[in-house]
């Protein structure tokens, strides 16, 4: 059975720091890794973060890149996305879903599967 949701989204103001979470439970076997993707506005999904479930391989987008953290746990099947020093770009819902395909199309959402309902994380200035 897939569980699927993120939580830990809410209201923080820019330095401040947000833990997502991502339950995976039943996505593993359909997928080679977790990403993390958000939706602003009038601006198109973005690659926020991804990770493979088998070395832990981790990959960022450019703008998150030195302030975000992603991580997994295995035996709990969660996927973390630790977000410090947030700014206000950063407004967005976040959205984790699982990776299929190949390793190297970890940054197009086109790839991923079993989408959650998304969590809201709004930095104030």
């Amino acid at each position: 059975q897939v569980q699927q949701g993120e939580s830990g989204g809410g209201l923080v103001q820019a330095g401040g720091s947000l833990r997502l979470s991502c339950a995976a439970a039943g996505r593993k076997r359909s997928s080679y890794g977790m990403g993390w993707f958000r939706l602003a506005p009038g601006k198109e999904r973005e690659f926020v973060a991804g990770i493979t479930w088998n070395s832990g391989s981790t990959y960022y987008g450019d703008s998150v890149k030195g302030r975000f953290t992603i991580s997994r746990d295995t035996a709990e099947d969660t996927v973390i996305l630790q977000m410090n020093n947030l700014k206000p770009e950063d407004t967005a819902v976040y959205y984790c879903g699982a990776a299929t395909g190949h390793v190297a199309t970890i940054r197009n959402w086109k790839t991923y599967v079993y989408w959650g309902q998304g969590t809201q994380v709004t930095v104030s200035s």
